[in-house]
């Protein structure tokens, strides 16, 4: 095995100390005493229970996973039946518009998308909440999916969903029961990157947004600007150890199916 040379360690260490430190002086400091975020003013938990008593926080929590969880399921929905389409039913006359259409919010910029979308809403006398972040959520989330599970129909081997239909397995038969189950991984790790885009957004929830649902990082982003307060960084360190947590999680699940397998 080739050895790491010292410009290689060097630079491995000056890479990850740039993402990561920043992420530990967070955390550090979530724990300060101290109301000023930079004066450290001893060990103290009090800024957690603060922010489990922040109604406010609490309240844009709630709308942000119950907006991921609604968009990423439809947008799973929707972009397995796109992909499913496109990979498919490769001779239909609008198919490179379709693709087109599918492939635009890739490259679109957020800001694009969220002031077209609340020109819609408002167009439609649609107004802004929960459902209009959820629509917007799934718009750009969907094509991300259809990615995801288009590179695995493009490997699936379609002998087995033509045995099925020798069987006596009508067309949908045949998808419920041989090739979902197969390609049921692509489907959930497009649904994770769908919620996990969700959850993440900031852009076009701020336009597609009312004053009764506020997301979480609008709240937050709204809260940095009148300056950082230790009850962020306390919000910020669980959801670092969330991520992480899950991140081994999937880890450790995927190392024991290779074993097993």
């Amino acid at each position: 095995m080739r050895q790491l040379s010292a410009f290689n360690v060097i630079s491995l260490t000056l890479g990850f100390a740039f993402l990561y430190l920043p992420m530990l002086i967070l955390m550090i400091y979530s724990f300060n005493a101290s109301k000023l975020v930079t004066v450290w003013g001893g060990f103290s938990t009090k800024w957690y229970g603060e922010l489990l008593q922040n109604q406010a926080f609490l309240d844009a929590a709630w709308v942000t996973m119950k907006v991921a969880f609604l968009s990423s399921t439809i947008a799973t929905v929707l972009g397995t039946m796109a992909a499913y389409a496109l990979v498919r039913r490769r001779r239909f006359v609008a198919r490179p518009l379709f693709t087109g259409m599918i492939y635009a919010p890739l490259v679109m910029p957020e800001v694009i998308t969220g002031l077209s979308l609340l020109l819609l809403f408002i167009s439609i006398g649609l107004d802004r909440g929960v459902l209009t972040i959820v629509l917007a959520h799934t718009t750009f989330a969907m094509c991300f999916v259809s990615v995801v599970v288009s590179s695995r129909l493009v490997s699936f081997d379609r002998s087995l969903e033509e045995a099925a239909l020798d069987l006596g397995c009508s067309n949908f038969e045949a998808f419920r029961f041989v090739t979902l189950p197969i390609i049921a991984p692509a489907v959930f790790a497009g649904w994770l990157l769908a919620f996990t885009l969700s959850l993440d957004d900031l852009v076009i929830a701020s336009f597609t947004a009312g004053p009764a649902a506020t997301t979480l990082p609008i709240k937050i982003f709204s809260s940095v600007r009148l300056g950082v307060s230790p009850e962020i960084n306390a919000l910020s360190t669980i959801i670092i150890c969330v991520v992480t947590i899950g991140v081994i999680a999937a880890s450790i699940v995927t190392k024991r199916r290779r074993i097993t397998s």
